[in-house]
């Protein structure tokens, strides 16, 4: 098969490379989405409602430009392997942190810090796989790279009746043991290592950025459109299940794995379909391929057609998600890689962090608490803007990530 025939092309290097920013990017995600599961259990403990926990959410995603700030220059200067491990233990610190909060001040504290740690992670792991990566395939790899909300899925529908939503968190810890295989098995990039990386930190985000601009602002809008599209979908679906269905964690989490299922497929296969017809035109059709899903997605009322709404549904999501960290990378101006794309990732997911807390607002206030009304205006809204986007913009496939001039 030909996702096969991709592995067998990478050397050793290439490899580990691929793994470890998989696990970091799956890992990181991991960590995030643990919250997402467990919204309904942390409004018990706390004895509040659903939307005073997602300003968790919320704190979490707006929290994030900052880290890809500081962790990008220090990605442009000290190079990505050494922050990439730093970055790691951070947000593995925050997340084990987060467990033992005794209210619900302390828990959002500690979310911030998350935040801040979780905001570098992505920037700076992408630059390091697609500085190292060969350009041939490099669509399919950036859909497989993308995926990590399965794992949480798969760990809440086994383990929460057991150890609970702070059991969970403290699972979210493990995440640190990574740094002991990037720190014996992964080389630094190739494009850094030539020694033209200290220039871009010198400029980090003033005269270098300033003068792409044009490209930075793209991004952040295009990057608020997709962060709308995807957490409008995922951060609240399984809180949805649960309020709307009264489903036990086991369904939840079954129509989870399922969905996530759905996700790394459309990620592979639109990533791959990319290297033919192009990054946008893939992204586009994805994205209004989604929406006639809605009904089936939203609207449905037993386990099997939720399950069958939620492959499909985020098949296309994800689908359309999985081109973005190769289109970022490729768009970005070589000086700044390990910084310009990240921020503009999370100054979009900035802009977009209060998705989750406008939604269960929504349904609480003008819904009698029901979700699928308000996830459907969502989709319909955010996947015409990321067609619209990505559609205006430009890209350029197959561009010469090697170096950092």
């Amino acid at each position: 098969m030909e996702f096969i025939g991709h592995f067998r092309r990478l050397t050793p290097v290439q490899r580990n490379t691929f793994i470890a920013c998989f696990l970091g990017w799956a890992l990181d995600a991991f960590d995030f989405f643990i919250l997402v599961f467990c919204v309904s259990a942390l409004a018990t403990q706390f004895q509040t409602k659903i939307s005073a926990i997602t300003e968790a959410l919320f704190l979490t995603l707006a929290m994030r430009p900052v880290g890809a700030v500081l962790f990008g220059l220090m990605a442009d200067r000290f190079g990505r392997r050494p922050t990439l491990m730093v970055d790691i233990i951070a947000y593995s610190v925050f997340e084990l942190a987060s467990a033992f909060a005794p209210s619900l001040k302390v828990f959002l504290i500690m979310r911030v810090f998350f935040g801040i740690a979780m905001g570098g992670e992505w920037g700076v792991g992408a630059a390091l796989a697609f500085e190292t990566l060969p350009a041939e395939g490099r669509g399919f790899f950036s859909g497989v790279l993308q995926e990590g909300y399965l794992m949480a899925a798969l760990v809440y529908s086994t383990l929460f009746p057991l150890v609970g939503w702070r059991g969970m968190f403290v699972i979210g810890a493990l995440p640190a043991f990574l740094v002991i295989y990037i720190r014996t098995k992964v080389n630094e990039s190739p494009a850094w290592l030539q020694g033209r990386a200290s220039r871009a930190a010198e400029n980090g985000l003033g005269k270098d950025v300033l003068s792409h601009a044009g490209i930075f602002i793209f991004l952040v809008v295009l990057m608020f459109a997709f962060n709308s599209f995807s957490h409008g979908t995922q951060d609240l679906y399984p809180t949805f299940l649960q309020s709307d269905h009264k489903f036990t964690p086991q369904i939840v989490g079954l129509i989870a794995i399922i969905a996530n299922v759905g996700a790394m497929l459309g990620g592979i296969f639109f990533g791959t379909w990319t290297e033919k017809i192009g990054r946008r035109k893939a992204i586009v059709i994805a994205a209004l391929l989604s929406i006639p899903l809605i009904p089936l997605w939203a609207y449905s009322h037993t386990v099997l057609t939720l399950a069958l709404g939620g492959f499909l549904m985020q098949f296309m999501v994800q689908g359309a998600w999985g081109v973005i960290p190769a289109h970022l990378n490729e768009l970005s101006p070589p000086g700044v890689r390990g910084t310009l794309p990240g921020f503009a990732y999370q100054v979009g997911n900035f802009f977009s962090s209060r998705n989750a807390v406008i939604q269960a607002k929504l349904a609480e206030s003008r819904y009698g608490g029901r979700f699928p009304p308000v996830l459907a205006w969502t989709l319909l809204l955010m996947a015409g803007l990321v067609a619209m986007v990505t559609w205006s913009g430009r890209e350029r496939r197959g561009a010469d990530l090697s170096n950092t001039n």
